[in-house]
């Protein structure tokens, strides 16, 4: 599938539908809400053997609507980065875009601001040895635009149509599937 992945190459992924559970409608603005998808805190642990740097990038139109703040998106965060060290797994950063779908904003997928920012964070990022993951038509659009190989975590349900012949790299059900998927590939 990929060529042999080492640590020069960066991960990006997308929250909601890849490491936590959607919930359609709505926005996580508190721990309780949150579930994260089965098999995430080990899929994670095993990126983290592969590549230099875990980044998060995600939309969070929730802030501008008025029905989450950044401070409950900082723990929720917080949370995630606590959950997952319990795997010894690690997430460099997290990337959010706070604004509204209708405001073309620069920072929010599709647009690529929260690429360049994380470029600008880690110079060593290079976007042709990138792995974009996510759920949704602008993640994957986010990560063509970049030069980034594209994975997609199936079951968006807006999307479904489409995304049915859109081209990626990869499909799968979940986040930990792909991680089972590129251990295989990579001879682990």
């Amino acid at each position: 599938m990929f060529e042999a992945i080492d640590k020069t190459w960066t991960l990006f992924l997308d929250r909601d539908g890849v490491i936590n559970e959607r919930i359609p409608g709505q926005y996580i603005s508190k721990i309780e809400d949150l579930k994260l998808t089965p098999g995430c805190r080990q899929a994670i642990a095993s990126f983290n053997y592969y590549f230099s740097k875990i980044v998060v990038v995600t939309n969070q139109a929730g802030i501008s609507k008025g029905l989450t703040t950044p401070e409950q998106l900082t723990a929720v965060h917080n949370y995630i980065a606590l959950e997952l060290k319990k795997f010894h797994a690690r997430i460099h950063k997290y990337y959010h875009c706070p604004d509204l779908a209708d405001t073309n904003s620069p920072c929010r997928k599709p647009a690529v601001g929260m690429g360049h920012q994380a470029k600008k964070d880690f110079p060593e990022i290079d976007f042709s040895k990138s792995i974009m993951v996510g759920d949704s038509h602008s993640d994957m659009e986010f990560g063509k635009a970049l030069g980034m190989k594209c994975i997609l975590i199936e079951g968006k349900a807006e999307d479904v149509e489409l995304l049915t012949d859109y081209p990626v790299d990869g499909r799968y059900a979940s986040l930990f599937e792909f991680a089972q998927a590129l251990n295989e590939d990579q001879g682990i």
